[in-house]
């Protein structure tokens, strides 16, 4: 049996390990800490299985910016799923519970640089097609998604999105 929880301070160390070990290196595990330290506004849920992280998915804010307006949501990354255990729907589980929590919370959107045939089975979709793109320079259209929560906040909302600057040391 799997259980999904939000993580707790005893999590913190087993998280940074399974980070490190799905990406290969350690940049993004220190993302997550410098996130969880830096705002205040954060979402980390994990997934357990035999007693042992299997899984854990990161969201923080992110705002979308055009001249004078600005609306903040949240951004999905890391999700990280060590190799033994892909495939059981561990990830999926994950973003689903995530997106569950925003909506609860009154999240207007959510922005995830990621795998295109993965993301939109949850109703992302290229964040183009909604007059959004992403700061960072070369990022492929199709990877760029945006699932919009609230579509009366998001009306009309278009411009740049931008993700914590912390992620820039891993992008």
């Amino acid at each position: 049996m799997i259980e999904y929880r939000i993580e707790g301070p005893g999590d913190i160390a087993a998280i940074h390990a399974v980070n490190a070990r799905v990406f290969g290196q350690s940049a993004e595990a220190e993302v997550v800490d410098a996130l969880r330290i830096a705002s205040a506004d954060f979402l980390s849920l994990m997934a357990r299985k035999d007693g042992a992280i299997v899984g854990h998915i990161l969201f923080t804010p992110a705002t979308v910016e055009r001249d004078d307006r600005r609306v903040v949501g949240m951004g999905l990354a890391p999700l990280a799923v060590v190799p033994e255990h892909q495939g059981e729907g561990i990830g999926s589980e994950l973003v689903e519970r995530g997106l569950e929590i925003l909506r609860a919370r009154a999240c207007p959107f959510a922005v995830v640089l990621g795998h295109p045939g993965f993301y939109p089975r949850f109703g992302f979709e290229r964040a183009s097609l909604r007059g959004l793109t992403c700061q960072w320079e070369g990022i492929p259209d199709e990877a760029f998604m945006v699932l919009v929560l609230d579509p009366i906040v998001m009306a009309g909302v278009t411009g740049v999105a931008r993700y914590r600057s912390e992620f820039d040391a891993v992008v």
